[in-house]
């Protein structure tokens, strides 16, 4: 017969070779949780739902769930993401706002990019359409607007939130034509264009995929592209620097981070993954008739945007004396 003694030893090894192979299990093999710090609708969610959909295809149809965290400017989501356990099965769409311009822009931020996270995968990139009401403001270029905003009172303009490229786009826009910007904050893209529709506002910077079906029902005028060539997906809509203003050239971008301390053979496998997703056929289309312009780098070249960007938008935060708490 066994003694107990024997018994327990073969319990407990059991339980060791049984972790063993759970540890050793091929990645993923349960469910991915995408954070993203947007409303569903917005320019994130779009690209994380699409991502998701491939990425789980490209696993054997694996469950890859979207959870949005809405609120301040993505910082809720990315403290929660910036948390969670480095095993690859939580992730986070990040934005430019989230990664570059908050460390800038914050005085005290609940995670600290660099830090927290590890660049995975640049997903895709998105310019942005100066965006005004035609009911409100009767303006077919840049310098039809500079006019106008000469006989306002201010210039107040939308933004998705502070600390977000459209903020700051809204400052840089205000000083390349002599005014003081009012920054107007709402808690999503959405919310703003609601603003702009309603009259509340005399601007917006929206993401082209957000813009083109309002520009193209001739709700809403596109004035200008922030980008450096005209978006295909309104190529009758010029640049800032074709108008006259070559320093009005930024955009946002999208990318997956993974929590600090993720494995490196997960990274890499999750890097790989998504460049292959995005880069397909079908992903690249599908995000390009978003309205999106698909990157999709890798790990090393994704972390040096991240810093390239973080001097950028923080000399641009800088020349802003913007601080939020």
């Amino acid at each position: 017969m066994r003694s107990p003694l024997i018994t327990a030893l073969f319990i407990a090894g059991f339980g060791t070779v049984t972790v063993a192979v759970a540890q050793t299990a091929p990645y993923p093999n349960h469910p991915v949780r995408i954070i993203v710090g947007f409303p569903a609708g917005t320019g994130p969610d779009i690209v994380a739902r699409l991502l998701a959909q491939k990425l789980s295809e490209g696993w054997g149809n694996m469950g890859v769930i979207v959870d949005n965290k809405p609120g301040a400017g993505g910082l809720i989501a990315a403290s929660e993401a910036a948390r969670a356990a480095p095993d690859g099965y939580t992730l986070m769409l990040g934005e430019t706002g989230q990664l570059s311009i908050a460390p800038s822009s914050y005085t005290k931020l609940p995670y600290d990019p660099a830090k927290d996270f590890l660049p995975v995968s640049q997903v895709v990139t998105s310019d942005f359409m100066l965006l005004v009401n035609p009911q409100k403001v009767q303006a077919k270029t840049v310098k039809d607007f500079a006019t106008w905003t000469q006989q306002q009172k201010g210039l107040f303009m939308a933004t998705f939130g502070a600390g977000t490229p459209g903020h700051f786009g809204a400052y840089m826009f205000a000083d390349a034509i002599g005014q003081k910007a009012d920054p107007v904050h709402y808690k999503s893209t959405g919310d703003a264009l609601g603003g702009l529709f309603g009259g509340d506002v005399a601007g917006v910077f929206a993401s082209v995929g957000l813009s083109a079906p309002n520009v193209k029902a001739g709700k809403l005028v596109a004035l200008a592209s922030s980008g450096a060539a005209r978006s295909p997906a309104l190529p009758d809509v010029p640049t800032f620097k074709e108008q006259g203003y070559p320093g009005l050239v930024f955009n946002s971008w999208f990318g997956i981070v993974a929590p600090a301390r993720t494995p490196p053979e997960i990274v890499a496998k999750l890097s790989a993954d998504i460049q292959k997703a995005v880069k397909s056929p079908e992903g690249k289309a599908k995000m390009e008739d978003a309205g999106f312009t698909v990157t999709g780098t890798n790990a090393a070249d994704f972390g040096r945007i991240i810093a390239a960007d973080t001097v950028t938008w923080g000399k641009a935060v800088a020349a802003t004396g913007f601080k939020a708490d």
